[in-house]
């Protein structure tokens, strides 16, 4: 059986993942992945995609993350969350001397807030062996010109590691997906003008695909005994 599905009285009833930033890149990778797997999903981002056919398990939420109390109203109207995906982000670059205070505060509220507020609404109506995967970033570890931003990288895995031991009795698994370079839309964003991406040793980028497999697998039942954990994937660049 597929991993999205579960048996209930004698029928396969697919799950439902909530997919933050399904619109485009990492997001939107993860959701079709998902979808491919049997799962329903329900993509949340600021605008739809380009192409937004219907297509059948997806529903898609327009939302601003960065507005907690919009989270709480979406989420209220839930009854059925097994799993959710927190892959919405962006990166803002600015040196020591010119660090910009509502970058900072804008990061923060998306990456981080936007991740409390839904994984406080989302877990009293997830059931046992739920799964939560919050998209991080290599750069977590440091990096010269992104410290903003992987300030708001680094806070993830102090929450994701104290919510796994919190859920653990529950077999909730909370885990962070950490990558390195990746071919979105983000690698060529205007705003990481004068501090470029940096290619990985294997000589290429992360591909988006690569990522949503790998949150496909920690949402199956075979990463039940993985959480707490940091998985990163950057194609050599931690090395």
């Amino acid at each position: 059986m597929s991993a999205g599905r579960f048996e209930k009285g004698g029928r396969a009833i697919a799950r439902r993942a909530i997919v933050t930033g399904a619109s485009s890149g990492i997001g939107a990778a993860i959701a079709q992945c998902l979808l491919a797997h049997g799962w329903r999903v329900t993509g949340l981002d600021r605008l739809p995609a380009a192409d937004n056919r219907e297509i059948e398990g997806y529903e898609f939420r327009r939302i601003d993350l960065a507005d907690t109390d919009a989270i709480s109203v979406l989420f209220s109207g839930y009854r059925d969350i097994d799993a959710l995906v927190h892959a919405a982000g962006f990166m803002r670059v600015n040196p020591v001397g010119a660090f910009n205070v509502q970058d900072s505060v804008a990061m923060w509220r998306v990456h981080v807030l936007a991740a409390e507020a839904m994984i406080n609404a989302a877990v009293p109506i997830m059931p046992d062996g739920g799964r939560i995967v919050l998209i991080g970033s290599r750069t977590a570890m440091g990096a010269a010109g992104r410290s903003q931003y992987a300030a708001t990288k680094a806070a993830l895995l102090g929450l994701a590691r104290s919510c796994a031991l919190e859920l653990a009795h529950r077999g909730i698994t909370v885990n962070i997906i950490a990558p390195g370079a990746t071919e979105t839309p983000m690698l060529h964003d205007p705003a990481r003008r004068g501090n470029p991406p940096r290619l990985p040793p294997i000589g290429r980028f992360i591909q988006p695909g690569e990522i949503a497999e790998l949150a496909a697998y920690l949402l199956g039942p075979f990463a039940a005994a993985i959480t707490g954990q940091q998985i990163t994937l950057c194609g050599g660049s931690s090395l």
